[in-house]
C-alpha cells in the first residue's frame, strides 16, 4: 500500500509527456547526481518527486535497481505505445487508459484503487472517504496517518474536478493548471458550499468502445468468454472504475458487437461476451489509435 506518493500534486497537463521524453533520453533522470532534474524538467523539487511517482502509478514507466547505476526508470510497453501514438495525451481514449492504470494500481495508488473499486458511497465528503479508507487499511494491518488520507482525497478531487467548477473566482483565464483526467467527468460537485461530491459515469462518447474492450481483455485473465456481470462488478473492470450502470455498459457492448469486435450473447440466464484471442490489450489500443487516423 502506498499513500501520498504524489507530494500533494495531481497530474498536470503536459507532465507525463515531459516525463516520457526525458526518461527515454536518460533512464536516471530522477536519480542522476551529475544532473539536476529540477533544472532539466523545469520543476521544483517536490514536483519532480511527484512526477517520478506519477510516471509509475500510470504504468507509463517502471523503476528498477540496476547494478552500478542505481535506480532507473524505463518506459513500459504501454508507455512506448502512448509515446508513439499520442505523446501529448490529447485523445479521450488515452485519458481513459491513464485513469484505468491508476485506478487498478493498488500498490502504487492505493487510495485511487479504493475510491474507484471499493468505496460504496455515491455522495460523500472528505470525512466519509477518510473513515472508509482508514478501516480498509486497518483490515490489511496498515495504519496511515489521516493527514495522508486527506491529502489523497484532495488530490483525487483536484484530478477529476476542474478548478473552474470548484472555485471559479480563483482561476485566472490564462491558467493551465488542470489535470488530463477532469475531462472524464467521473466526479461531480453535488454541493459546492458543503464540499459534497458525487460519483458519475462518463458522458456518452467519452469512453471509446475499443478502449473499453482493451480493459475488458486485460481484465479477462485469459478467458475468451466473460460474463457481463463480471465486466460490470469485478474490481478494475470498466463497470467499477467508470461508474457504469447496466444500461451504459450494455450500450458499449452493443457497439462492440455491431463493430464486429466481439460477440455479445444475451440469454435469459447469463449474458456473456466472447472475445477473439487476437484481441489483447495492446491490439485493442492499436486498433483505437488506427481508427483515429482512418487507417
Amino acid at each position: 500500500m502506498k499513500f501520498r506518493g504524489h507530494e500533494t500534486f495531481f497530474i498536470r497537463k503536459g507532465w507525463l509527456y515531459k516525463g516520457m521524453k526525458y526518461v527515454a533520453q536518460n533512464p536516471r533522470i530522477f536519480t542522476d547526481k551529475t544532473q539536476n532534474p529540477m533544472d532539466t524538467l523545469g520543476m521544483g523539487a517536490n514536483m519532480v518527486k511527484s512526477l517520478r511517482y506519477w510516471m509509475q502509478a500510470t504504468g507509463l514507466t517502471e523503476e528498477s535497481l540496476e547494478k552500478g547505476r542505481g535506480r532507473i526508470q524505463t518506459l513500459t510497453d504501454f508507455g512506448k505505445l502512448i509515446q508513439k501514438r499520442d505523446p501529448y495525451m490529447e485523445e479521450l481514449g488515452t485519458q481513459c487508459l491513464l485513469h484505468y492504470k491508476i485506478a487498478s494500481n493498488e500498490n502504487m495508488a492505493t487510495s485511487w484503487h479504493f475510491f474507484f473499486n471499493c468505496f460504496p458511497m455515491e455522495e460523500y465528503q472528505r470525512e466519509d472517504f477518510v473513515n472508509a479508507l482508514r478501516n480498509y487499511a486497518a483490515m490489511r494491518n496498515e495504519s496511515p496517518a489521516d493527514s495522508s488520507l486527506e491529502d489523497d482525497f484532495n488530490c483525487i478531487i483536484s484530478a477529476y474536478v476542474s478548478r473552474k467548477k470548484l472555485n471559479p473566482a480563483r482561476v485566472q483565464p490564462e491558467s493551465n493548471i488542470e489535470s488530463p483526467l477532469d475531462e472524464l467527468g467521473l466526479i461531480e460537485v453535488a454541493n459546492k458550499r458543503e464540499r459534497i461530491f458525487r460519483s458519475a459515469a462518463p458522458k456518452r462518447g467519452v469512453l471509446p468502445p475499443l478502449i473499453a474492450l482493451a480493459i475488458i481483455a486485460e481484465q479477462s485473465g485469459g478467458s475468451r468468454q466473460i460474463p457481463v456481470e463480471k465486466i460490470r462488478s469485478a474490481p478494475c473492470n470498466i463497470g467499477k472504475i467508470f461508474h457504469l450502470d447496466i444500461v451504459s455498459l450494455i450500450s458499449i457492448l452493443d457497439q462492440l458487437d455491431h463493430m464486429g469486435e466481439v460477440k455479445f450473447i444475451r440469454t435469459s440466464g447469463l449474458d456473456v461476451v466472447n472475445i477473439p484471442e487476437s484481441l489483447t490489450f495492446s491490439a485493442c489500443m492499436e486498433k483505437y489509435y488506427a481508427s483515429l487516423n482512418g487507417q
